[in-house]
């Protein structure tokens, strides 16, 4: 089967949501179980026929369907699955802030919300099967470009119109940045695909400046798409600013497709006998060290729970960049490749249930400030105790699944001798404990105020349940996903 079959299907599903959405009298939420109906039938598909997936040979040269890409393309119909569910939670708040008093009904907006996500979903997939430069970039824009509607998708808040305006301005710099570089690579090398810039870079024979100077301006282009320092600036306004919803996407759905591309990318300048394959190992060493200290120190003092959030994504960025970087490593036989994608699979369900937590949260009437959240946990139990387990298994708690992933990264770091950013790694894993915990805290304290408990639907339930599962089962049985564990050298 052509894996591109399972995009079409949901791009042609997403323009048919669209349209439908106007001509709807009832409910506009059949249009969001609609969604959820074909993110399941695309994810049974992905499924049952990842082994007999084939490319055709006209499509090689610019696509591939690996087990790395069916990898990121399953997380990516989970996460836009998750980010729908959320977003029936979270419908009461668009409401208030897009249907208004005047507009068409009182779920107007709420088709488009659920039908953008599709289109992300598909630009996400294309992206973990992308293999040139073209293919790229134009799959990038599509996630993108969806994602300037739905950051500022609430057009009567003005924090969601302020972060659709920081995220445009900085998105367009950086995909300035990116096609520059892919401009200078394409223009020494005279590849597109990754494979022809691989042999180019393995046999070039002059000055090696040129192409280190493209190769850094590729890696700053993508650096903000996956939120490293210093391209995170634009992450704690957008995360506050946006809805809820969007906020979960771009911190798993978004990071996942940039770090898929990163990794083919960084794979190709460090393959073996790269003529800069150690200047961009070292960059990512910098920025990997640079990455973890900013983002676990500058969430200490924050008191907004999705800013804080947004810092933590920042922190974990950094442990993949360092996984990236670790590619000379042979004594853990685990592919760096595999151990981002690792980490990403655990990073999934413990950063869904904060979001989905703080999304039913903020439907009730209740603020995302930490203030906020006080006696959460004994107002709603099953709420504070599947926060808990999602913070402990962020901070990287034994036996949760955050800590597994944690452990492959710090253990590549070892065995690489990079004991700078290992030190750095440890020392924003105990910070990580610190913040994460005072969430914990603040959530089991006694309320100020006492209002009402914190109800969820029976979709948002099962959600919540499977999620703390996969937490629990990865923690203490990570090879519940052992296909992602393949052993770089047997």
């Amino acid at each position: 089967m052509n894996p591109l079959n399972i995009e079409l299907g949901l791009g042609v599903l997403g323009l048919l949501l669209l349209l439908a959405e106007p001509f709807l009298s009832s409910s506009r939420k059949v249009l969001a179980y609609v969604a959820i109906a074909g993110l399941l039938v695309a994810l049974l598909t992905l499924i049952t026929s990842g082994g007999s997936m084939s490319v055709p040979a006209t499509m090689q040269e610019f696509y591939i369907a690996d087990a790395l890409a069916l990898f990121y393309k399953g997380v990516a119909i989970i996460s836009t699955l998750a980010v729908i569910i959320i977003s029936l939670e979270y419908a009461p708040v668009l409401n208030k802030f897009v249907a208004g008093d005047n507009a068409r009904g009182k779920e107007a907006g709420l088709g488009e919300f659920v039908s953008l996500p599709l289109f992300v979903c598909v630009g996400m997939m294309v992206m973990a099967s992308a293999k040139d430069l073209i293919t790229i970039f134009v799959s990038l824009e599509l996630v993108t470009v969806s994602f300037y509607v739905l950051v500022s998708f609430m057009r009567r808040s003005a924090m969601s119109l302020e972060a659709g305006v920081k995220y445009l301005i900085l998105g367009a710099l950086s995909t300035g940045l990116l096609v520059y570089g892919m401009a200078w690579v394409y223009g020494l090398t005279g590849q597109m695909s990754l494979d022809g810039i691989q042999k180019a870079l393995v046999n070039w024979k002059g000055d090696n400046t040129p192409l280190l100077f493209g190769a850094a301006l590729v890696l700053a282009g993508l650096g903000f798409k996956v939120a490293a320092v210093p391209f995170q600036i634009w992450v704690p306004d957008v995360y506050q600013g946006a809805p809820t919803p969007i906020t979960a996407f771009l911190s798993v759905g978004s990071k996942a497709a940039g770090f898929a591309v990163l990794t083919r990318v960084v794979e190709t300048f460090t393959a073996k006998g790269s003529v800069i394959g150690d200047q961009v190992i070292q960059l990512l060493l910098i920025l990997a060290g640079a990455t973890i200290l900013v983002g676990n120190l500058s969430a200490i003092a924050q008191t907004n729970f999705k800013r804080l959030l947004g810092y933590s994504s920042i922190a974990h960025a950094g442990y993949l960049l360092l996984a990236l970087a670790c590619v000379h490593q042979h004594s853990l036989a685990i592919a760096p490749r595999n151990i981002v994608a690792f980490y990403l699979a655990t990073y999934l369900p413990m950063t869904f249930l904060c979001f989905l937590v703080l999304s039913a949260a903020k439907a009730q009437g209740v603020g995302e400030d930490l203030k906020s959240l006080k006696g959460l946990g004994h107002k709603s139990p099953l709420l504070g105790l599947a926060l808990t387990i999602a913070l402990a298994s962020l901070a990287g708690l034994p036996l949760t699944a955050g800590f597994m992933g944690k452990m492959f990264v710090i253990f590549a770091a070892t065995y690489e001798s990079n004991y700078l950013c290992l030190a750095l790694a440890i020392i924003g894993a105990a910070t990580g404990f610190y913040y994460y915990f005072k969430v914990i805290l603040t959530i089991y304290s006694t309320p100020e105020v006492e209002t009402e408990k914190i109800r969820l639907s029976v979709l948002s339930k099962v959600m919540l349940g499977v999620f703390v599962a996969a937490i629990i089962v990865i923690g203490v049985y990570p090879d519940a996903i052992q296909h992602v564990l393949v052993a770089a050298v047997k």
